[in-house]
């Protein structure tokens, strides 16, 4: 399986979308798929999205990027937390 491109993104690039990107790496290696894990901060999600797979960002964001995207704030909240893995999942499979 080729691997997978994830941007995950917040309005800093650090905080939040570290714990998102984290989370979701062992998603994806508990599921056996390869990913890249990419961060970013929101404003820069635009000049980097060739070649990506998924988007997921801490922020709310309505900008279409031609690539899917989801929130990822379960992650930080752990609210929803099985849904989002599971929406993030049918988009990597």
């Amino acid at each position: 399986m080729t691997k997978k491109r994830i941007i995950v993104a917040c309005g800093g690039a650090v905080a939040t979308s570290t714990v998102a990107a984290n989370r979701i790496e062992d998603l994806c290696k508990e599921q056996g798929i390869p990913v890249e894990m990419i961060q970013y901060r929101v404003s820069e999600i635009g000049a980097n999205c060739d070649g990506i797979d998924l988007i997921v960002t801490t922020a709310r964001v309505t900008k279409d990027y031609g690539v899917p995207l989801e929130n990822g704030m379960a992650f930080v909240s752990g609210v929803g937390i099985e849904a989002a893995e599971e929406k993030i999942l049918s988009h990597l499979k």
